[in-house]
């Protein structure tokens, strides 16, 4: 049986009347997370890529922007071969990535001003020691496709 913890999407959703606009994400569950940090590209194509951590887990929020975001599975023993999935996130539709320990992950800012809040399961002293970095081209190129 299966027990290792797959990447998910955890949808939210958007309530816009004459006030303004209401973002939320009514199924997150805070329960095991230790921190929360900011990240914030002022540049369109920025790419912050790749790092792993073994312990950790992650959820990743565009509060700001959009971004593309790759997560690989680094427990296999193939890692040029490794599957790569790629996710868009965007301020414009509340979503929050959850990424488990034992994957790989990195990003591309596709708007200028893009932040990004990520969730973590570890605290800074835990992630430290935990930490792998992987070139950025470890997994392919960054080029969108065009359609």
């Amino acid at each position: 049986m299966d027990t290792e913890e797959k990447p998910r999407i955890i949808e939210g959703n958007l309530f816009v009347d004459d006030r303004g606009c209401l973002s939320f994400v009514n199924d997150f569950d805070f329960k095991g997370i230790k921190r929360f940090y900011v990240i914030e590209n002022h540049q369109q194509g920025f790419i912050r890529a790749f790092h792993y951590h073994k312990n950790e887990s992650k959820y990743v929020f565009v509060i700001s922007g959009s971004i593309l975001i790759y997560i690989v599975n680094v427990k296999k023993n193939n890692l040029r071969n490794s599957e790569v999935k790629k996710f868009v996130l965007s301020s414009k539709k509340p979503q929050i990535l959850f990424i488990p320990k034992g994957y790989a992950n990195g990003f591309k800012t596709l708007e200028k001003d893009t932040k990004i809040i990520f969730y973590s399961t570890s605290i800074l002293e835990e992630s430290l020691i935990d930490d792998i970095r992987y070139p950025f081209d470890q997994w392919g190129n960054w080029n969108n496709d065009y359609r």
